[in-house]
């Protein structure tokens, strides 16, 4: 057998830096609910980051009139609404920066969301039409429950992505959760339609967070016992039996 060539050694290093340059490109998106590596973050945070800009867009609707005193620029944004939507803007780049440096990674589902925030938001301050803005939760859901939907139909619970750091199902538990949740987000998209077309901005604000968190918070509640029949022992306490 011959000896490695200066030529090959020297391939060698180049070759492993490659390969880790190539592994951290791929993992920039958070990695799958079952990767050991998956980085954990907790709970509360994940809630805050995920839920913490619609608080801001819904603070910022509210209270635009004092905003707009307190900082003259914002007049030139239009209506409440229009201030609103930018501070959701400015709040959901926070939360993805802040979700970079905690973890190195970005979360899927926030990702695809901000997508469509930041291209209708700009939509909407570019032709002062607030249907954009409107539209926008319609067109998220809508994306959201075909995702879960056709990631079953290919073998896959996208909804771990989300929920994996809070508890532990087997596959069958996630298959059923996110079957519900698909179906849910789609019937969320109708709701939105029907309540923009047919009843003033301020009503439609306002159901963003008194109507869609509660009947969310509900739902979620509804499923504890599909997730406590499908539940997965926790490894610390399994480690601390054995």
């Amino acid at each position: 057998m011959t000896a490695p060539t200066e030529h090959e050694n020297r391939k060698q290093p180049e070759a492993g830096a490659a390969d880790q340059a190539a592994d951290q490109e791929t993992h920039i998106f958070e990695r799958e609910p079952g990767d050991p590596e998956r980085k954990r973050i907790n709970p509360l945070l994940k809630l805050a980051l995920e839920l913490g800009p619609l608080l801001v867009f819904f603070f910022a609707n509210a209270k635009a009139e004092w905003l707009t005193e307190q900082y003259p620029l914002l007049e030139a944004l239009g209506k409440p609404i229009f201030v609103a939507s930018a501070f959701f803007m400015a709040a959901t780049a926070i939360a993805l920066t802040i979700s970079w440096l905690k973890l190195r990674t970005l979360p899927i589902m926030p990702i695809l969301s901000a997508g469509i925030v930041f291209v209708f938001g700009a939509l909407g301050f570019w032709l002062q039409d607030e249907t954009f803005f409107k539209i926008k939760p319609t067109i998220i859901n809508t994306m959201f429950g075909l995702i879960l939907l056709g990631g079953l139909f290919f073998g896959k619970s996208f909804l771990g992505y989300v929920f994996d750091s809070a508890f532990k199902l087997d596959a069958e538990g996630w298959r059923i959760l996110t079957m519900r949740w698909g179906l849910y987000f789609l019937i969320m998209a109708v709701v939105n339609e029907f309540i923009w077309r047919n009843f003033s901005t301020d009503f439609w604000v306002g159901f963003k967070l008194w109507g869609n968190m509660p009947l969310s918070i509900l739902f979620t509640l509804a499923q504890l016992p599909l997730m406590q029949r499908h539940a997965l022992p926790d490894e610390d306490t399994e480690e601390a039996k054995g």
